[in-house]
């Protein structure tokens, strides 16, 4: 854990996803480095299934519907037209260059044709390119995991010849729009709950809404809808939804991604068998050139026609589409099945995951650049925290005055606070106002108090001894002890 995290600054650092560090630590602890055998896919897929999905409620709990909601349409598109498109010629040019069987070629087309939540948060986040375009990218990677999982199970679960094309689209049609609903409805109702649940600890809403969005999942799954498509929507509308304590829950839903991304490729790079990749290299460059070249391509020019995207974000739409995590979580799930070559399938995907995302990841930026994307001004999205004051060695307090305490009718400059105190905010009555020297408090006020470390405790003593004894506590002999 500790060796994935150092991992990560050295990724920001080459502008990579981390999970290239992240498969390489499992590789060096592999069956061919430390010595530890992990083979079981049916695990590695569970475990896997359990790490997207907490992926993906991170990515839905941090986007900002604002930046999205007019990519949607687009998204939407390239989450399903684009698929189709990619699966299809994916599988023809795998099939007739790889001299896979249509079975075969269809998974590796359909395995690959998602692209990664995390892969592309963690770079287009530091893009500056217009919201619009980031948003499409973004929704993109949050839907397209939905209709792709489903095609996966189903050409795993059947036999070679797969199922007709009567069978396979109403069915994603169904699972998608019940997991929809079944993912907003249950957001909603956890958001009529939060708001009015007066929890006893902060700790607790974090948790709370996390439940709800991975709760939706297991859901969705009960009435055979699709669980990533209800707990991405459940997510999204959470995070948009203003609830108590939101940056402790994104701060909160941020770790356990972390977490889930180390977790979730460091076991992959432990499932993959080192002596079997080199000799996928050549049919990896030979699909991956095919999947990056034409087939995202042409899924971006069908899926934005009547869209008004111009020529260089279709462009920078083709190059974006970054691979990562899931289509190697979805190459264990014929594996898991035992289809007939699907330990070959694995590695084949395992490598062109690994090489393209270092082809790709790296020259997102200056790609961005040679097309003049870059908007001024909106190099990234403003982090804000609740409480940035740990490099200023600051504290928030937060003080309620009761209702029979002797604060009540004390001006603010009559409680001669310590220098390098301050009270910044005062709640009263369901309403907040920055406080004027002279501004008098009631009983019943919240008070919001900067102070910095050294003169906290002299601060709490003042508050607590004019409480006891009002303005003239001092005379009194009342030091707040």
């Amino acid at each position: 854990m500790l060796s994935a995290i150092l991992a990560v600054r050295l990724s920001h650092r080459l502008g990579l996803p981390s999970l290239l560090a992240y498969l390489g630590l499992g590789l060096l602890i592999g069956e061919s480095g430390f010595g530890i055998n992990f083979d079981n896919a049916e695990l590695a897929q569970t475990l896997g299934w359990a790490a997207l999905v907490v992926i993906l409620v991170e990515g839905g709990l941090t986007t900002n519907w604002r930046n999205v909601r007019s990519a949607v349409p687009v998204a939407l598109a390239l989450a399903t037209l684009g698929i189709a498109v990619s699966i299809v010629v994916v599988a023809v040019a795998a099939h007739w260059l790889l001299a896979l069987n249509w079975r075969l070629a269809f998974l590796l087309g359909a395995v690959l044709a998602p692209t990664d939540a995390a892969a592309v948060f963690s770079v287009l986040r530091r893009l500056p390119i217009p919201r619009r375009l980031a948003g499409i990218l973004e929704a993109e990677s949050g839907f397209n995991d939905a209709p792709v999982v489903i095609i996966v199970v189903l050409l795993s679960s059947v036999e070679a010849h797969g199922p007709g094309p009567w069978l396979l689209v109403p069915l994603v049609v169904y699972e998608l729009a019940a997991g929809a609903a079944l993912g907003l409805l249950l957001a909603w109702l956890g958001i009529f709950a939060l708001r009015r649940a007066a929890l006893p600890a902060s700790g607790l809403y974090p948790i709370a809404v996390l439940s709800l969005a991975v709760g939706s999942y297991g859901v969705a799954t009960l009435v055979h809808a699709s669980g990533f498509m209800a707990c991405y929507l459940c997510a999204l509308l959470l995070g948009n939804a203003r609830l108590p304590h939101r940056p402790a829950t994104r701060g909160f839903a941020e770790g356990l991604a972390w977490l889930a991304q180390i977790g979730l490729f460091v076991m992959l790079g432990m499932l993959a068998s080192p002596s079997e990749l080199p000799a996928q290299v050549i049919p990896a460059l030979v699909a991956g050139s095919i999947l990056v070249l034409v087939a995202r391509p042409l899924s971006v020019w069908a899926s934005t026609l009547g869209f008004g995207l111009g020529l260089r974000e279709k462009v920078f739409l083709s190059w974006a589409g970054l691979r990562g995590a899931v289509p190697v979580v979805f190459a264990t799930v014929p594996m898991s099945a035992d289809v007939p070559g699907s330990d070959r399938l694995f590695s084949l995907v395992f490598v062109i995951v690994v090489v393209f995302t270092l082809l790709q990841g790296p020259t997102l930026p200056p790609v961005a650049g040679v097309l003049r994307l870059p908007v001024e001004g909106e190099a990234k999205d403003l982090d804000v925290e609740a409480a940035p004051l740990e490099e200023l060695k600051a504290d928030l307090l937060e003080v309620r005055i009761p209702a029979d305490s002797a604060l009540g009718g004390v001006e603010i400059f009559e409680l001669r606070l310590p220098a390098g105190a301050s009270i910044t905010l005062i709640v009263r009555e369901g309403r907040s106002f920055v406080p004027e020297p002279t501004t008098a408090l009631r009983g019943g006020d919240i008070l919001l108090v900067v102070t910095t470390a050294d003169v906290r405790e002299a601060t709490e003593r003042r508050l607590r001894a004019v409480s006891r004894r009002g303005r003239l506590a001092g005379w009194f002999g009342e030091r707040g002890e």
